[in-house]
């Protein structure tokens, strides 16, 4: 997978030079890329912003200086994400199809965002993280490249790693324990150390239901549900009513 990040910002990035990104870079997995496109700036002063027509609060990015940098890049078919607090809410969902693609670049907002044009005629994905605003589109995106890169095949040297993350199953994950299995008088729970798989499966399932529940209940709208899931979920509803 190829990356270009469209920031103005580049040195911000340093944090995926560490762990498991830096791997998935070290193994020829993915090739991160940055752009500052302030370098494509015709303005003689290198400027990438100007006042809205019509009048208003702060400034917009202008057009030239994107199009350019992305005219500049070599020839794909790629998707161009415009980090934008007006755009899709990023979820695991989300993560899963980038991870499928050969070819992403990010466009970091800043100021007031991008003039409509840049929107209408580059961008294929406009994409929020989360009901709030940043300075800048760059915090977002090195979160959005982390949750992608992490699911694309062997980065996590195991399949499974990922398969049970919250969200990748519409549910938030079971709780997990380690050695020691009594640590302070805190205990595991006996039914993983039973060696009965089976039994710790549906621990771990209830689990997930029951932390779902109490935790985010929306996300159980969209989650695939068996009758047992249902049963289970109208029990302990039942039960947290009495």
């Amino acid at each position: 997978m190829n990356i270009t990040v469209m920031t103005l910002f580049p040195e911000m990035f340093t944090a995926l030079n560490h762990s498991i990104v830096a791997r998935a870079q070290d193994e020829k997995r993915i090739e991160l890329n940055y752009v500052n496109f302030r370098d494509y700036s015709t303005n003689r002063h290198g400027r990438v912003d100007d006042s809205p027509y019509g009048g208003g609060a702060g400034m917009l990015l202008t057009p030239q200086p994107i199009f350019d940098a992305i005219a500049a890049l070599p020839e794909a078919n790629r998707r161009i994400i415009a980090l934008t607090p007006t755009g899709r809410r990023f979820d695991q969902r989300l993560a899963e199809e980038w991870s499928k693609e050969t070819e992403l670049v990010f466009l970091c907002g800043h100021y007031e965002g991008f003039d409509q044009r840049i929107h209408d005629e580059l961008v294929t994905d406009e994409v929020s993280l989360g009901d709030f605003v940043l300075t800048g589109g760059e915090l977002a995106a090195m979160t959005m490249i982390d949750a992608t890169v992490r699911l694309l095949p062997d980065v996590l040297g195991k399949a499974a790693s990922h398969e049970d993350d919250s969200f990748s199953t519409g549910l938030l994950e079971y709780p997990h324990y380690t050695r020691p299995a009594d640590f302070r008088g805190l205990t595991v729970p006996d039914v993983l150390l039973s060696g009965n798989h089976a039994r710790i499966e549906t621990w771990r399932r209830e689990q997930a239901l029951k932390r779902t529940l109490e935790r985010r209940p929306d996300l159980l709208e969209q989650a695939d549900l068996s009758e047992t899931d249902r049963r289970y979920l109208q029990l302990i509803s039942g039960l947290s009513n009495d």
